[in-house]
């Protein structure tokens, strides 16, 4: 190597991008398109990787410094003409995928190893990088720093395969298993502007609320939430809190007084605690009517061991998840529905004599299967149709072996062609199994979707990081140096309870 230390690579790799993207793609057969996106995406993963690196010489340099900036991210901005937001994730992800020099001068691993490695491999990319991240953010403060790297090791060997999303996916169920705890515009403009959009779960089970209202939409929203965010009022925390209007006639007056004297929360969490209790009212009215079939109502799914100890995560039909005690505070005042399932997690038979499935149907499949079962898909199940798996008028039953939730955009890519998807049941009896057309599988591999069944990710990802382990440092055999508190687990122990199946101790 000479003394600029391989610096003459950068000229070789910038000639190499220049042969490679003067490619003429219209010459190339469907396959090598397919191979060359392959190739690039693999290329920009790997450098994914060493920008991680780079950005942390510029921290470890102070290069910002040198040029009279404040900050790294500001560096990047002026250098590369990056988004605020963008330079901001670089400068995260430089932090805990490059190697670190400590103060003695000792250069360490990155802070998540295992991550590091998939994107310098090119089989993760910077958004698994970034998932990853967020994730290990929300470990709680009393596990140390072994919590962190059995974390990376699954969620970094999860990332190889899956994408980002089932990263958060699953994420949530391990942290679950750790800690079960201008000028106006015109009219035109504000109809187009007008939006309301719930976004994803993130790893602490909260979202975000973000929209755009119609002036005549905010003042209805706002003349109902006058009445019903009154300080005092729908206060969940309050068994006396008065519940409903404030107007209504029966209401005492000095006890919504009393009420809004013990009410201590923020105006925000006032319009929260309003807009819930609106939403309870709308479920319980039954002016709703039905959905596919079934009543507009909460559908929430959980173990029984999850009913007896009233502890971890459900999930809902909707696809969202909710804490178990949550979920058992709902159905207070409901009759709940049993579904039994064999020891693989498959339900009882269930069958039907007509072309439609049943609402009871609908209901196991819907705590079966949780959602559409194209592999990838997360479109949750009330937003699903009921497939058969051998068509009806080819003499499939509507029988629960025969039958899979599927969303009506994937429901239209089940062609019966070559350019299509297939669907076929599990041999075994569980979840369907789906066959992607040949130019995205030339393996055409049946596969079932974990993205509702997060459990599956994790412990399929676990069961790769004991293989590839020592055996002295396999999970169920590491010391966690973490000292549990009462009624918690360790990292290892809850960890070691997702590998061999055991409820967390």
């Amino acid at each position: 190597m000479s003394s600029t230390g391989g610096f003459e690579q950068v000229d070789g790799i910038v000639a190499a991008t220049d042969a490679f993207c003067a490619l003429d793609l219209t010459a190339l057969s469907d396959e090598q398109i397919t191979r060359v996106l392959q190739t690039a995406e693999t290329v920009r993963r790997r450098l994914d990787g060493l920008d991680a690196r780079v950005v942390a010489q510029v921290q470890e340099r102070g290069l910002h410094e040198a040029v009279t900036l404040s900050t790294p991210q500001k560096y990047l901005i002026d250098l590369l003409r990056l988004s605020r937001g963008e330079a901001t994730r670089r400068v995260h992800a430089a932090r805990v995928l490059a190697p670190r020099i400590v103060p003695s001068g000792a250069r360490l691993d990155p802070i998540l190893p295992v991550t590091a490695r998939a994107l310098a491999d090119g089989r993760a990319s910077a958004a698994h990088g970034e998932a990853v991240r967020k994730v290990v953010e929300k470990i709680p403060g009393r596990f140390d720093s072994d919590a962190r790297e059995q974390i990376d090791e699954i969620l970094g060997i999860l990332a190889r395969s899956s994408t980002p999303e089932d990263i958060t996916t699953a994420g949530i169920a391990l942290l679950a298993r750790l800690d079960p705890d201008g000028a106006l515009p015109d009219e035109r403009d504000r109809k187009a502007r007008r939006s309301l959009r719930v976004g994803p779960q993130g790893a602490d089970l909260m979202s975000s609320l973000r929209g755009d209202l119609h002036p005549a939409t905010r003042a209805k929203l706002e003349a109902i939430l006058a009445k019903w965010a009154r300080p005092g009022m729908n206060n969940p925390d309050d068994p006396d809190s008065p519940r409903g209007s404030i107007d209504r006639p029966e209401l005492d007056p000095m006890a919504i007084e009393q009420a809004a004297k013990r009410d201590l929360h923020a105006p925000d969490q006032r319009l929260h605690d309003a807009f819930d209790a609106l939403c309870t009212l709308a479920l319980s009215s039954g002016a709703l009517g039905q959905h596919r079939g079934l009543p507009v109502t909460v559908i929430v799914t959980m173990t029984l061991e999850q009913l007896e100890t009233g502890t971890g995560v459900a999930t809902t039909a909707t696809g969202g998840v909710v804490p178990v005690a949550d979920a058992l505070a709902m159905a207070e005042k409901i009759h709940p529905l049993l579904a039994l399932f064999d020891h693989t997690g498959v339900p009882l038979h269930l069958g039907r004599g007509k072309r439609l499935a049943s609402r009871d149907q609908r209901l196991l499949l819907t705590a079966w299967q949780r959602g559409c079962t194209r592999p990838g898909c997360d479109v949750p199940a009330a937003h699903c149709a009921v497939h058969h798996l051998r068509e009806w008028r080819d003499g499939g039953a509507t029988d629960l072996d025969n039958l899979a939730l599927v969303c009506d955009a994937d429901h239209a890519r089940i062609t019966g062609t070559d350019a299509g998807w297939t669907t076929t049941a599990d041999p075994h009896g569980g979840r369907p199994r789906w066959t992607a057309p040949h130019l995205l599988d030339p393996t055409r591999t049946r596969r079932r979707n974990h993205r509702h069944h997060p459990h599956e990710l994790l412990t399929g990802a676990a069961a790769a990081a004991q293989q590839h382990r020592p055996k002295r440092h396999r999970i169920h055999r590491r010391i966690c140096y973490t000292t549990p508190t009462e009624g918690h687990p360790s990292a290892t122990q809850a960890l070691s309870a997702l590998l061999t199946g055991r409820p967390v101790p």
